[in-house]
């Protein structure tokens, strides 16, 4: 049952959910930055994490990725839990990440950057020189800057290149910090069209952090942050103009 109300969703115990967040309490030194945080990603969906800036996000998404540790609680991915497992190791496991920023290498060529992207996985595939073809139906732009300079592309050319290396990984879980962040408005309508293709046709599922009101409403569902805990949560087709203004408006 979805809900739309401003109270934190119970964590649902369930083989169908790829990613389970339960209780997580993080601190950077003695301030305590998540508090009993619970949060889940079903298979196949798209789910959007909003909030201010400074109430935590951020934080969230690189715990998941293993690149902060919490105090307590746990984090499963397909009913396992991942807590032991390095950043590398999670990443194996089927977790890609694009952080706040892109992090994209400017000195690589951009084939060289999404050839990076197999790294990611527990086998390299035999044609490991090769991009698929299914990595220029989601982002036609690239096909034609295969050996251009990284730095050499625009922000959202640089954003695109970013989620498609996460992709040549094979992911089960996309992991996105704010990837429309600085980008121009058209891009973002690519940006959203093809990480809402990526959910349609692969069956990846998708955590993102996102500000701008469209693309937040492609996630099929919500969770709302304010001062490190979930305060709001449910299905993006009943966000409501209090939560709205609440947690995105400037």
């Amino acid at each position: 049952m979805t809900q739309s109300t401003l109270t934190p969703e119970a964590p649902i115990a369930d083989r169908t959910l790829m990613l389970q967040v339960s209780g997580l309490n993080v601190y950077y030194g003695e301030s305590h930055i998540l508090r009993n945080v619970d949060l889940s990603v079903p298979k196949g969906e798209m789910v959007c994490l909003i909030g201010r800036n400074g109430v935590g996000k951020t934080t969230l998404l690189k715990t998941v990725m293993g690149l902060l540790k919490p105090r307590s609680g746990n984090i499963m991915l397909e009913g396992r839990s991942i807590l032991s497992k390095s950043p590398d190791k999670r990443a194996r496991l089927g977790i890609g990440y694009v952080p706040q920023g892109r992090e994209i290498i400017p000195r690589l060529t951009v084939k060289e950057n999404l050839l990076l992207g197999y790294e990611a996985r527990s086998e390299r595939p035999r044609n490991a020189q090769e991009i698929p073809d299914q990595i220029f139906d989601l982002f036609p732009v690239l096909k034609d800057m295969l050996w251009r300079m990284g730095g050499d592309l625009s922000g959202g050319q640089q954003q695109q290149l970013a989620i498609a290396r996460a992709i040549m990984g094979q992911p089960q879980l996309l992991v996105l910090d704010e990837p429309t962040e600085g980008i121009q408005p058209s891009i973002i309508l690519d940006i959203e069209a093809a990480v809402r293709q990526i959910v349609a046709t692969t069956g990846i599922s998708v955590l993102l952090v996102e500000q701008h009101l469209h693309f937040v409403r492609q996630a099929d569902r919500y969770y709302a942050m304010q001062k490190g805990g979930i305060v709001a949560s449910g299905s993006t087709s009943e966000l409501s103009n209090e939560v709205i203004q609440r947690f995105l408006a400037v």
